[in-house]
């Protein structure tokens, strides 16, 4: 798989994507041209080097000639992007980045998705730092992306719209949260909230011992110079290793010993249907000999509060306990297969460069029902024939 890894050296903006891939490779002009397909008048693309603790970095500024139209609803940007001769991929990661932005803000200013209205990045410049993030993605045939725990400063303020706001805003901390992160001493904005949409909205999660075939590497620089690290986003794009995919997600796990124990099937269900990957009990021995269940869950981290809700609302549990967990899968897909039932679902994993199909529970289980067979003989005898 083709992914951009991001590290956060020194946090992430929009300026410092655009500058980390053309200092990968891909051309201003080439990524002037594209904009332009945004119909968006009044800006020019600059870029410049500058040296960040002895490395060079690209500098990309959004050059605006006249006055930014501030107060611009999701909607309007959206029409703004459909209207635009860009291919579909590219609208597609720039909206879905202006809706990681419109969730955080809504929620910051308690109001909804229709109504809220952007300032900053209702901006010409921050819309072509998106776009022009959605474009440079294209561009490099990424498949996925990936990223380091993400940087933020931890003191200080920055000017808004809105007026004074703490070092990392609201809307930077709503977005991230469930994504890993690192405050800094740094009294700085490292990460601004389009930096962070950018990484919330495509981001797979952290690398950590994954291998990568790098194939480009480019370094964006920020604005300012700090004592405590290079100002600097560095990008590298390249193949992930397709034997594993990685990511993280969290145990959830709590001692019961005082509940009806019919209640456990339910609580699993629940847990199952808010998206945990899984949830199941196993009998333990507790304190003072008592029998009791253990319940445990495997859940990505940005579902941990709708997990909670269910074990507090539905167990008698008082605590729980959390640890973050590191997952190894091998790649899978799902495909339709003509078989002598017809066309079945089935799951294609691939496993030491060998792609094997494996049939579906729920498509076995419609076919011996359809069919008055037994399943088990269903099961048979597709897996006869997807191994011809």
């Amino acid at each position: 798989m083709r992914i951009a890894y991001f590290d956060t050296i020194a946090g992430i903006s929009g300026d410092m994507t655009l500058g980390a891939f053309v200092s990968a490779g891909f051309s201003v002009s080439e990524l002037s041209g594209e904009l332009k397909k945004l119909n968006l008048a009044g800006f020019e693309l600059e870029s410049r080097h500058l040296e960040r603790s002895g490395i060079v970095a690209v500098k990309i500024d959004v050059v605006v000639s006249e006055q930014p139209t501030y107060h611009r609803h999701l909607k309007d940007i959206n029409a703004l992007i459909d209207a635009s001769s860009l291919s579909q991929a590219v609208k597609n990661f720039a909206k879905s980045i202006f809706h990681e932005l419109g969730v955080a803000e809504a929620k910051v200013h308690n109001s909804t998705l229709e109504k809220i209205h952007f300032h900053e990045v209702g901006a010409v410049d921050s819309i072509v730092d998106i776009v022009g993030t959605a474009i440079c993605l294209e561009h490099f045939g990424i498949e996925g992306v990936f990223s380091s725990p993400v940087k933020l400063g931890k003191a200080g303020f920055v000017k808004t719209q809105h007026g004074k706001m703490p070092i990392p805003t609201p809307a930077t901390v709503e977005i991230l949260k469930g994504y890993p992160a690192v405050l800094t001493d740094v009294d700085a904005e490292l990460t601004t909230p389009t930096g962070a949409a950018i990484i919330k909205a495509l981001s797979k999660g952290v690398l950590s011992t994954e291998r990568v075939q790098v194939e480009a590497v480019g370094y964006g620089a920020g604005s300012r110079e700090f004592t405590e690290m290079p100002n600097l986003l560095r990008v590298m794009v390249g193949e992930l290793d397709p034997v594993y995919a990685s990511d993280e997600i969290v145990s959830i796990e709590t001692n019961i010993d005082n509940m009806n124990p019919e209640i456990f099937p339910y609580v699993v269900e629940e847990l199952l249907s808010a998206g945990a990957h899984d949830a199941y009990v196993i009998p333990v021995i507790m304190k003072k000999g008592r029998p009791g269940m253990l319940l445990s869950t495997l859940a990505e981290r940005s579902k941990l509060d709708d997990i909670l809700a269910i074990i507090f609302r539905e167990t008698t549990t008082l605590g729980v306990r959390i640890q973050p967990v590191e997952r190894r899968k091998l790649h899978r897909k799902e495909k339709q297969v003509n078989t002598s039932f017809g066309f079945v679902q089935v799951k294609g994993i691939m496993n030491n460069g060998k792609e094997v199909f494996s049939p579906e529970f729920e498509e076995c289980k419609r076919i011996a029902r359809e069919k008055k067979m037994p399943l088990i003989e269903v099961y048979k005898m597709l897996e006869k024939e997807l191994r011809a």
